[in-house]
């Protein structure tokens, strides 16, 4: 790569890092596993070592990933809550290793595993819990002290009363109570929790602690941040003298005097992470005097004198039983194979998506193979080969037929998802009913799953349009449902009826058209028979909008059944008319034509704000600086969007200047 193309991979790298940091640390939603994290972190650790011109003030490399939330109140940690450092070999250990001894002579370490959940600061006054916060971004956290009240392993009362005591510690949810907590929300039609890790974050930042009461969690406590009233000189002195005072400690932690004992200390807590009845990720070293950890320092990020041990991916093998085909929405046909059940990162595992025909024929899977199966990042199960076929093993083929209706099946235009041909196949009618009625879609809440299952079981709804004709008594004659939530359910399905234009264009499941593409539908249009008028070339004219996109729009509504489809919605009062009032735009708006950046903290506006107000003015909000870019709208901290706005020369504005264009303009 030449420079203009490390300095970019930079930014992309550190823009790809802030979306997983929010993801993991502030959402509980991570999209990728831990692994593939590391890895973006660690790639860009080496440019801005190899390149230090590229490294920003706000860089990820620089902070712990996540903010504190706007639901709870700050808490500021006068001891920084660090993160650790990783590594994912032994050598980088030993590296870790030779770079103590340049300044201690002769290290003691402490190894103990790695919990995998959230870590938090509990704050003692005269041996009574007074305060309980997240890490937060290692500095600000969130006050959750209520949440931390409901964990029945953290002590409200210490066995001493110190004057004044800090402890951090790792709130789990234990594999158990996770099952458990899975299958609940299984019942309930509620989306579950991906692993024991968010279940955890999710529970502790809940606003009503009674929810986290039910959640049973727990806390190891692994370090005293600050004491007063005892002498502590090292890290096993302080853990039993944590498990004195009452605390639950690390459940083992080993005393090692060299790095080749550490490393194989490592290794035995490795083999024994399966057999464990809480999930961990890792291992974790740290020099046991405290004495010389203050020799030794921090850098910006970490502690010098403690490294984190990253286990690859664990990986088992097991026998592929069977392959189940499932029928989607938009009638793609994905095969999920059926294992033998196993342990794996935790949670037991018995099925994995083999994705289409030529992920199965790549890896060469047959029914009756053994094969190597592993959680990516400890979250979505995957078939990584095939360690031996079965006796007469046939390569596993996809139906000529679709098993929910038995009309044939092919592939279009090129792509490797194979798709049932029949539009009212059963298994893509009810996938068709989830997205209607999902929370970005039509939004009617109490209809999950199960309820729609039961509904179309009864022959009550054919499609969804069927749901605007039920009647109360329907409702009544399902399991389970009584007069209030029957009521509920009724007038859910009212309020969905006024829903804006923008919400029933997605709810259709139009191919290929996302929320933001049937919003730039509705504002562009204004009405569902305006859209369903419109030329390809014309929904293509949009800006935002694709060829396939606008193709795959103007294909779905040529058809007859959607133009008939169109006239039942009219008939059940549903809205077809963008709610959101037009705006007329003076040609000399300073805003019209124009396309804005919003970068770093405003002092006044939220970036959403800020961005209604530029669109409602006829500009338009990127996410990103290029050459087309007339304005970036700059706030603190603005980082490497206002440096490459900068380089190009583009137009920078603090939210003064934004506020004064805005008002003479307004003001004409």
């Amino acid at each position: 790569m030449d420079i203009n193309e490390i300095k970019a991979r930079a930014e992309e790298l550190r823009y790809q890092i802030n979306y997983h940091n929010k993801r993991y640390y502030d959402m509980d939603a991570p999209e990728i596993s831990d692994y593939e994290y590391d890895m973006l972190l660690r790639e860009l650790e080496q440019i801005e070592a190899d390149y230090p011109q590229f490294k920003t003030p706000d860089s990820p490399t620089q902070r712990v990933g996540g903010e504190a939330a706007a639901k709870f109140s700050p808490v500021e940690h006068i001891v920084p809550m660090e993160s650790l450092h990783d590594s994912f070999s032994h050598d980088e250990l030993r590296d870790f290793d030779r770079k103590v001894r340049e300044s201690i002579a002769e290290p003691i370490y402490i190894v103990e595993p790695k919990i995998d959940g959230l870590s938090v600061s509990a704050e003692y006054r005269n041996g009574i819990f007074v305060r309980g916060s997240t890490r937060g971004d290692g500095r600000i956290g969130e006050d959750i002290t209520d949440n931390l009240k409901t964990i029945r392993s953290l002590p409200m009362k210490l066995s001493t009363s110190l004057p004044y005591l800090e402890v951090r510690g790792e709130v789990y949810m234990s594999i158990d109570s996770f099952e458990r907590l899975t299958e609940q929300q299984e019942e309930r039609d509620e989306k579950p929790f991906k692993n024991p890790r968010n279940a955890a974050a999710g529970s502790l930042r809940q606003k009503d602690a009674r929810i986290t009461k039910e959640r049973t969690l727990d806390i190891f406590v692994f370090n005293v941040q600050q004491i007063e009233g005892e002498e502590l000189s090292s890290h096993q002195q302080s853990l039993d003298y944590l498990k004195q005072l009452g605390f639950t400690v690390l459940p083992f932690y080993h005393r090692c005097t060299g790095i080749e004992e550490v490393l194989e200390k490592i290794e035995q807590i490795g083999q024994q992470r399966g057999e464990l009845p809480f999930q961990i990720d890792g291992a974790v070293i740290k020099v046991d005097d405290f004495a010389q950890r203050t020799q030794l320092g921090s850098t910006a990020k970490f502690p010098r004198w403690a490294e984190a041990y990253k286990y690859p991916p664990e990986e088992k093998e097991t026998v592929l039983l069977d392959v189940e085909i499932n029928v989607g929405r938009t009638g793609v046909l994905t095969p999920t194979a059926i294992f033998e059940p196993i342990t794996l990162a935790g949670t037991t595992v018995s099925r994995a998506t083999l994705h289409n025909e030529d992920f199965i024929r790549e890896k060469g899977i047959c029914i009756g193979d053994t094969v190597i199966l592993r959680k990516a990042g400890e979250i979505i199960p995957e078939v990584v080969s095939v360690v031996r076929h079965a006796d007469h093993a046939v390569p596993f083929t996809m139906p000529k037929v679709c098993p929910s209706c038995g009309s044939p099946v092919a592939y279009e235009n090129g792509e490797a998802a194979l798709r049932c041909t029949n539009t009212d196949c059963p298994a893509q009618l009810m996938r068709h009913m989830i997205h209607f009625v999902s929370r970005d879609a039509m939004d009617i809440d109490g209809l999950g799953e199960k309820v729609l299952q039961q509904l179309v079981q009864n022959d009550l709804i054919h499609s969804p349009l069927d749901l605007y004709r039920l009647k109360r008594e329907d409702i009544l004659s399902l399991e389970n449902k009584k007069d209030k939530s029957a009521d509920n359910l009724l007038s859910a399905i009212e309020k969905s009826r006024h829903n804006d234009l923008y919400r029933l264009i997605f709810a259709l499941g139009i191919r290929h058209i996302g929320q933001k593409a049937a919003k730039l539908l509705a504002d562009a249009f204004r009405t569902l028979e305006a859209v369903a008028a419109a030329k390809e070339e014309d929904i293509a004219a949009i800006e935002g909008f694709g060829a396939i996109m606008a193709q795959s729009t103007a294909a779905y509504f040529a058809l007859d059944e959607s133009q008939k489809l169109i006239e039942e919605i009219k008939a059940l009062g549903l809205n077809t008319e963008n709610l959101t009032p037009v705006r007329e735009i003076a040609a000399d708006s300073p805003f019209l034509g124009k396309t804005f950046v919003i970068t770093g903290t405003l002092p006044h506006y939220k970036r959403t704000e800020a961005a209604a107000i530029i669109e409602s003015l006829g500009g338009k909000v990127a996410g990103s600086v290029s050459k087309k870019t007339d304005y970036v709208l700059a706030g603190e901290e603005a980082g490497s969007k206002l440096t490459k706005a900068q380089s190009l020369g583009i137009t920078v504005m603090d939210e003064d200047t934004f506020e004064a264009m805005r008002k003479k303009y307004e003001n004409n």
